[in-house]
């Protein structure tokens, strides 16, 4: 990893922590948001590192935010709800500090796909559209042992990217909310939802859909 700079936010229920990793001539922000955070998910986590590492080679300085709970961020876990309006605080603050004049990126894998998904469509409605997004391993539809995900429609040129052998998040499951969109998705044969001995694929697929 490159290095980074640890800043605290103030958010709607207190401190909302997020690694910055610059970029000496930044051409856009890349938001990139973490797993579920009562499962073990992290800023650290290895697709939520490639993630960031992809944008920071297409020109991006990436913001890579903890969901309350995680970390050095504040507040109870609310199911995507509350975490829509912490990474909203983020992306504000983003702006604020690295120019309104720059396109935002947004990304996320797994529950940080269905929040940023959340996101995108807010500042959709705010006259404030993500430039584009990138959505790995979506959770969507129900998944087993969590919740029922009602995941967010999408602008048609979203790069989603899942596992065929994701055993968290079915592929049918991303299919069906997929197939309502019109939106193509790009299925990594063996992958499972961690997308172990994948990640290179990951950064691969991103970097040929991205123009």
């Amino acid at each position: 990893m490159s290095r980074h700079e640890r800043v605290l936010l103030d958010g709607p229920d207190g401190k909302i922590e997020m690694f910055v990793e610059p970029h000496e001539a930044p051409q856009g922000i890349a938001l990139v948001a973490h797993p579920h955070p009562l499962y073990g998910g992290t800023a650290d986590n290895k697709v939520v590192t490639t993630l960031a590492r992809t944008f920071r080679e297409l020109g991006c300085l990436t913001l890579r935010p903890s969901f309350r709970g995680v970390g050095g961020s504040q507040g109870a876990h609310d199911h995507g709800i509350a975490e829509t309006e912490d990474l909203l605080v983020v992306h504000s603050h983003a702006r604020q500090r690295f120019g309104a004049g720059l396109p935002v990126y947004l990304a996320g894998f797994s529950f940080g796909a269905h929040v940023v998904a959340r996101v995108a469509q807010r500042l959709a409605a705010a006259g404030a559209a993500a430039q584009r997004l990138v959505l790995v391993g979506t959770a969507a539809g129900f998944v087993e042992g969590l919740r029922r995900y009602e995941t967010a429609a999408v602008p048609a040129d979203t790069i989603v990217i899942h596992g065929s052998r994701d055993e968290i998040v079915p592929l049918a499951n991303v299919l069906a909310w997929a197939e309502a969109l019109e939106l193509p998705v790009t299925v990594i044969p063996g992958a499972d939802h961690f997308f172990h001995r994948r990640l290179h694929l990951i950064r691969a697929i991103i970097r040929r859909q991205w123009h």
